[in-house]
């Protein structure tokens, strides 16, 4: 997390990234969900549920705490993803495509205009997967929860910084 809020310190940037990193994972869950694996007690399982299961394990495994609270915002997108898959894949691409795109354009600008540093997926991949849960966690941060671990990520932020 220290890595990933190096690249996320202005506050326009941080904002886009509060509505379109959960667009962009709603996109996911829409096209995966399009995608079924089979049937477990009767209840069809899609990649969607396999993907979302798998990151919120990893969450889990993280930070307990933090990764329950991003067990929550994955239900709410999850559900309302499935909201859309249930409409047809006529439907449920295209709304996924625009959220995909979307949310990849708004937070490309935020780069380039507010923060005026590449994403940082761009300097590690993996980073990616990080974005979901720094969202949490700056939410905790901002009631003051998580104070320890706030302070250990900003003061291992610093080492992040460009120079």
């Amino acid at each position: 997390m220290a890595v990933y809020s190096a690249y996320h310190r202005h506050p326009v940037n941080r904002a886009i990234h509060f509505v379109f990193v959960p667009a962009i994972v709603w996109s996911l869950m829409v096209a995966l969900g399009l995608i079924p694996l089979g049937a477990v007690a009767e209840v069809e399982v899609t990649l969607a549920h396999v993907a979302t299961a798998a990151l919120l394990a990893y969450y889990l495994a993280l930070d307990f705490p933090l990764g329950v609270a991003a067990t929550v915002l994955f239900t709410v997108l999850l559900v309302a993803a499935f909201q859309v898959v249930d409409l047809g894949a006529g439907t449920a691409l295209p709304a996924a495509g625009a959220a995909f795109v979307g949310g990849w354009a708004f937070q490309l600008v935020g780069h380039g205009v507010w923060e005026r540093r590449r994403p940082a997926l761009a300097d590690n991949l993996l980073q990616v997967f990080v974005a979901p849960i720094f969202l949490v966690a700056e939410t905790a941060f901002s009631l003051g929860f998580r104070k320890p671990l706030h302070d250990d990520v900003r003061q291992r932020m610093a080492a992040h910084l460009p120079a």
